[in-house]
């Protein structure tokens, strides 16, 4: 149904993209985590040493990074203009493509949810672009499925502030430990975000694109265009953890019916996925307890997606076969 043939066409080559970008919430003081891990995870990508990369590599998928709010310097990478595309093709970590950088930044980073709104709408609006365009250049490219990654410290908190806002849900059932917190961290987080969420109700009611303003991440946004725009392609994606699934609502909300274009990676530990999986009556290809987020749980699930397709390509009939009917 995503791309209008019976049998589907078998979803190789795939490529994932790695939507990067900081969140002023951190200042609150909700990860462990100091934010320039994220510039120093972008660094790792590239490099090929993360998880991301591995498991990529094993699907045959390749991995492109796109900065669209990274707030500090990506070592190695300080002098680059924004709008610029780095990196090469040469061989990384196992002899896999090492992955290019797209930098498509926004902003550095978005401001403090808690005490404001985290970008404003026009700046929204130019991450659901930059998110469209990745999907269509990926596509242009030769891609025949297309998988979310994300990267962004303290990114859980802003996700749980769009699940709990746009499914009316308490916060203390869409938030979850993120990378690692303890339980008073995690009592602040929720209040926070329980806090974040009923002023954008309050304001904003219905409407996702200045709900996503409000409480989001660049990084949701440019994921929900993503989606939004695989979708347009015809060209399946596969939606990671709790991050994609925060943009996927978004997408859902601003283009209704497009939660049926994308295929669930996993259920993530988060129990904001499980909320957005549940609120939109999508069963996850996987559910092995992950959390690591950047693709990971979508990556292990591609070849899942690809068998299908190739049973239904490759697999003969009974007729075919010459198997005789049932009595």
């Amino acid at each position: 149904a995503i791309a209008g043939e019976s049998p589907p066409p078998v979803p190789r080559p795939a490529a994932t993209a790695v939507f990067a970008g900081d969140h002023g919430v951190h200042a609150q003081g909700v990860s462990p985590w100091p934010q320039e891990v994220t510039a120093q995870m972008v660094a790792n990508f590239l490099a090929g040493g993360a998880a991301v990369n591995v498991l990529a590599a094993q699907a045959g998928a390749e991995v492109v990074v796109v900065d669209v709010g990274v707030a500090t310097a990506v070592p190695g990478l300080a002098g680059a203009a924004a709008g610029d595309d780095e990196g090469d093709r040469a061989a990384g970590n196992g002899g896999a493509p090492r992955p290019r950088l797209i930098r498509r930044t926004i902003r550095r980073g978005t401001n403090d949810l808690s005490t404001g709104p985290a970008m404003t709408t026009d700046e929204a609006r130019r991450a659901l672009d930059v998110g469209a365009d990745v999907a269509r250049l990926l596509v242009e490219g030769g891609a025949r499925c297309l998988v979310t990654g994300d990267m962004g410290i303290a990114n859980t908190t802003p996700s749980a502030a769009l699940i709990a806002t746009l499914t009316d849900r308490p916060a203390a059932t869409v938030t979850g430990r993120g990378t690692g917190i303890d339980d008073a961290l995690l009592t602040r987080k929720t209040a926070l975000v329980a806090a974040a969420a009923a002023r954008a109700r309050y304001q904003h009611g219905d409407d996702a694109l200045a709900v996503l303003a409000e409480v989001g991440g660049l990084e949701h946004a440019a994921l929900a265009g993503f989606i939004v725009g695989a979708a347009a392609l015809q060209v399946p994606v596969v939606v990671d953890g709790v991050i994609a699934a925060a943009a996927l609502l978004v997408a859902s909300r601003l283009v209704p019916g497009v939660e049926h274009c994308v295929i669930a990676g996993h259920r993530s530990a988060e129990p904001g996925s499980a909320a957005v999986l549940a609120e939109l009556g999508t069963e996850p290809v996987l559910d092995l307890g992950l959390r690591l987020g950047e693709g990971t749980g979508a990556l292990l699930a591609l070849p899942l997606v690809e068998a299908a397709a190739r049973v239904l390509h490759e697999m003969a009939t009974f007729d075919q076969a010459g198997v005789s009917d049932k009595g």
